[in-house]
């Protein structure tokens, strides 16, 4: 799928929607490349990445912390930003914890003043590495706690999108890592996928969305600076493009409609007739290419009622079917109370539509799949077994990646005569086993 978004599709996705995205640095450039996409279609450069608490980007306004207050790499670090025009508002908070007393403020102004329509938040990298060697714990604690005042706040409509953490180094040397606690550099990463983890389940259990990035970035290390976590301007264009898409498919959007004239509306949500028919995979043919001329074949000559009445609630033209109808044709003997013979093997329980319908292939990443709750609140992984797996790759005249037979290989006359029970004369064996 391609996820190449421009300025107009994101303005017109965007019109008249107040986005807030809560998180570390990375959410911060993930904030500017919005603004940046919603003004003109160039990327981030290595100086607007790296620019902190400036007190304007791209028309937008330090509203708090910053440049405004004391630059540290502590905990305690603030900053706000807001980019508003006559039609779109994005604000962005920087955290240190994914809950605390300063998320409880943010989360009054949101219950006091305007409600977000799309809501972006992921907190990781701080949580697990500045708070102590519980840290990790109180993660946890600091997730159940968020997720459920979220939900009690904002409208029942807002999209509330959980980013996972991207994929780091093992060699770290970003602000947030400080001498303290350098040691924890190389299992981060690893830390890193056990949080996500976590995290993305409790998530979907509470009903909000997920947006893996890490899946989507792990093999696309090249876009990676050189301190092992922050990311080139490629990449955050690219994620903007995966959070404008994840928007349009919440809503049924389509994001590739032809560019409204200039003052006109943004785009329209389709009916679901209209959105599966310009979504679905181009791999599998809907029709045979002799339907035209096989009498068993049949198609509707008008939808559903249920799909009519989605495209007369939204407004959409219903789409009747392009193919030729062909009227059914009368049963077949099937039965022997009919007193004719049947065909030789042919099948007694034949469908109406013996045309089968249009199959779904899963991605090699199943998301999850092999991952369930288990007893005592608690998470349970199947790991794939690998031994009988015909996929393993195998060199060619060269050992397996593993063991076959626990025993060293025979030769000689021992591997000849190993069929051959021997008794209580042992000199033959004898013999062989000095041979080999």
């Amino acid at each position: 799928m391609s996820t190449l978004v421009m300025r107009n599709q994101a303005r017109q996705l965007l019109h008249n929607k107040f986005v807030v995205v809560l998180g570390g640095s990375v959410q911060r450039s993930m904030y500017k490349d919005l603004v940046l996409l919603l003004q003109t279609d160039q990327c981030l450069t290595l100086s607007q990445l790296k620019s902190k608490g400036e007190f304007s980007f791209k028309q937008d306004v330090l509203v708090e912390g910053g440049r405004l207050g004391p630059m540290t790499n502590g905990t305690e670090y603030r900053e706000v930003r807001q980019y508003r025009s006559d039609h779109h508002l994005v604000r962005f908070y920087f955290l240190t914890r994914v809950y605390s007393p300063y998320m409880e403020s943010i989360l009054e102004d949101f219950r006091q003043g305007l409600k977000p329509d799309i809501l972006v938040v992921s907190s990781c990298v701080w949580d697990i590495t500045r708070y102590g060697p519980e840290c990790l714990g109180q993660y946890k604690e600091n997730l159940h706690k968020f997720f459920g005042q979220i939900k009690t706040i904002v409208y029942h409509d807002c999209l509330i999108l959980w980013a996972l953490a991207l994929p780091l180094s093992k060699r770290i040397n970003g602000g947030f890592l400080v001498p303290e606690v350098s040691h924890l550099a190389p299992t981060l990463c690893y830390d890193i996928i056990a949080a996500n983890f976590y995290s993305c389940r409790l998530a979907e259990a509470y009903g909000l969305d997920v947006l893996d990035l890490h899946f989507h970035f792990r093999f696309r290390l090249q876009h990676r600076m050189a301190d092992g976590v922050h990311w080139d301007g490629l990449a955050h264009r690219r994620i903007s493009g995966l959070l404008l898409h994840h928007a349009a498919d919440a809503w049924g959007v389509d994001l590739y409609d032809p560019p409204s004239p200039a003052g006109g509306v943004a785009l329209q949500r389709c009916s679901m007739v209209r959105h599966q028919q310009r979504n679905r995979s181009d791999q599998f043919e809907l029709v045979p290419p002799n339907s035209a001329t096989d009498p068993h074949m049949w198609f509707p000559s008008q939808p559903p009622l249920c799909w009519q009445q989605d495209a007369a609630a939204a407004g959409v033209e219903v789409l009747h079917s392009p193919f030729p109808v062909q009227p059914r044709p009368p049963p077949g003997p099937r039965f022997p109370a009919d007193g004719r013979r049947r065909l030789a093997g042919q099948n007694s329980l034949l469908p109406d539509n013996p045309w089968p319908r249009q199959q779904v292939y899963v991605g090699v990443r199943k998301p999850f799949s092999q991952m369930d709750f288990s007893a005592g609140d608690c998470f349970r992984f199947c790991p794939h077994s690998q031994a009988n797996d015909p996929r393993v790759r195998r060199g060619r005249g060269r050992r397996t990646n593993f063991r076959t037979h626990p025993y060293p290989p025979m030769s000689g006359r021992w591997a000849a005569d190993k069929r051959t029970p021997y008794s209580g004369d042992t000199s033959r064996l004898d013999s062989a086993w000095t041979e080999w």
